[in-house]
């Protein structure tokens, strides 16, 4: 009998019952419980292990290049940003709308770290997310295209519900350049939300793309010193008075 539940948990796909069952049945058996409640342990502790490998390939998959969560952002550091707004975007209320999200401001400033947060917190949910830098989206689409693959590449940025494209306001854009970035959010555009990130300059040369990008937005304009300048400074000032 063991051996034919083990072979049938597996040909299930349920590798967490097939290991745990004959355990949390003699702890059942022993302590009174219930079988339904011992058949929703089983069950809830399947799930769960399902969902931490869930989260775990969503992470590996969306290429951000740190993982930072809203707890670790200094909003002392940075007053221009309102921590009520962005712990809003928390709820990823957001998504539902379809509503974009650009957060502007000089280099330095925590642009890439709330970004980030809200990725996480979307990954979490379980919500696939993307991040890529504006000059290697541009890159890769311009190599598909030569290889004649660049439907199939446009794919990979349109289907994920959360895109977080970094640094746009620094790509100065060619008008071929310009095209390759106008497709992703064309494509993407009152379908799924889509985060930039940039420098506050109006660089982005194709008018459509930027209208698209500030219709239905949420935008945050930050200001402020840059986190390394403010560490540099802080340093010299602790050297000054040693």
């Amino acid at each position: 009998m063991k051996e034919r539940i083990h072979e049938y948990c597996h040909r299930l796909h349920l590798p967490v019952m097939a290991e745990r069952w004959s355990a949390m049945a003699e702890y059942a058996s022993t302590h009174n419980i219930s079988y339904s409640e011992f058949l929703f342990r089983l069950l809830e502790a399947e799930i769960v292990e399902k969902q931490a490998r869930s989260i775990q390939t969503l992470i590996k998959l969306s290429k951000l290049p740190y993982r930072k969560t809203i707890d670790t952002f200094d909003f002392t550091a940075q007053p221009s940003v309102d921590e009520r707004r962005i712990r809003e975007l928390l709820t990823l209320s957001f998504i539902d709308r379809k509503e974009n999200i650009l957060f502007l401001g000089p280099p330095g400033i925590g642009k890439t770290h709330l970004a980030i947060s809200i990725g996480m917190e979307a990954i979490a949910r379980g919500y696939k997310t993307y991040f890529i830098t504006a000059h290697d989206l541009v890159n890769q689409l311009r190599r598909a295209d030569q290889e004649g693959k660049l439907e199939k590449k446009l794919r990979v940025f349109v289907k994920p519900t959360v895109l977080i494209i970094d640094e746009m306001g620094y790509l100065k854009l060619d008008p071929n350049s310009a095209h390759y970035l106008f497709q992703v959010i064309a494509r993407r555009y009152e379908h799924i939300p889509t985060k930039a990130l940039g420098n506050g300059e109006k660089s982005w040369e194709t008018r459509a793309m930027l209208d698209r990008l500030l219709h239905h937005s949420i935008i945050f304009n930050l200001k402020g010193e840059s986190y390394r300048l403010r560490e540099k400074r802080l340093q010299e000032e602790k050297q000054k008075d040693q």
